[in-house]
């Protein structure tokens, strides 16, 4: 039977008198090299206490920078580049409701300015890092476009970032639309797939894809031609371009 031994009790016996003797060395050992640890933590603390400092001070200045940098240059600035945008963004929209005669001297007065006001690549160049300033790129490349100048069109949606559902698969299809402009189907397919798989929508998916499969026949690809426009049937139906899959899809499969 066990016994159980009261806190306190005194160990008896020489072997008890032994074992205890082992413990409370064990212990001290323990709590000696904890307090070792602890005076070499701090020592290293005091003795690189200045470098320390100036590493957190740094952390909460670049940290207050920033707050700084928006509440007081980049939010005045977008509220600033946004006024400034609102006469080249009225061009832009009498140009797409204008006739052949008038619309590329509007697009021009968009790109440019006009009535004392700022065009859209005055606001690129004096608010580029805002979000004023990335959307007037995107409106840049569309005038570019419409007004024949393709590479410029390029260029300039190219920087255009969005997050948009439909303004960032529509950038990157305007360039693949530049490309066929200028000859170059192959690089036209890579954005008209990049632009279909950028956004899932029942917009423009259905319509880069069938640009793709249109550029995909011209070029010879039947297999890839048959891919994009079985898309179309299968997952957007009701889609305008679904109602002209079936002629096309049967010339896909006879290149196969």
């Amino acid at each position: 039977m066990a016994t159980y031994k009261k806190k306190g009790d005194k160990p008896r016996s020489k072997e008890e008198k032994q074992r205890a003797a082992e413990e409370n060395s064990t212990t001290a050992e323990v709590f000696n090299t904890l307090d070792q640890g602890a005076g070499r933590t701090e020592e290293w603390v005091s003795r690189n206490q200045k470098y320390i400092f100036i590493i957190i001070g740094a952390a909460a200045l670049v940290i207050l920078g920033y707050l700084g940098y928006n509440s007081f240059i980049l939010e005045p600035k977008q509220r600033e580049a946004a006024h400034e945008m609102n006469q080249a963004q009225v061009y832009f929209s009498e140009a797409l409701n204008a006739g052949t005669a008038q619309r590329d001297s509007l697009f021009t007065l968009a790109l440019n300015g006009g009535e004392g006001k700022f065009g859209f690549l005055d606001i690129v160049d004096n608010y580029g890092n805002t979000d004023a300033g990335n959307l007037a790129r995107y409106y840049s490349g569309m005038a570019y476009y419409h007004t024949g100048n393709y590479q410029q069109a390029i260029d300039m949606l190219d920087k255009f970032k969005s997050k948009d559902q439909m303004l960032a698969p529509l950038a990157k299809g305007t360039i693949g639309d530049a490309f066929m402009q200028l000859d170059q189907p192959e690089e036209a397919l890579d954005f008209y797939e990049d632009a279909a798989s950028l956004r899932d929508n029942n917009f423009t998916t259905p319509k880069f894809l069938f640009k793709a499969a249109m550029v995909s026949l011209e070029l010879g690809k039947g297999s890839d031609a048959e891919k994009f426009l079985s898309r179309i049937k299968n997952e957007y139906p009701e889609s305008a371009e679904a109602s002209e899959v079936e002629v096309y899809l049967g010339q896909a499969q006879a290149m196969n």
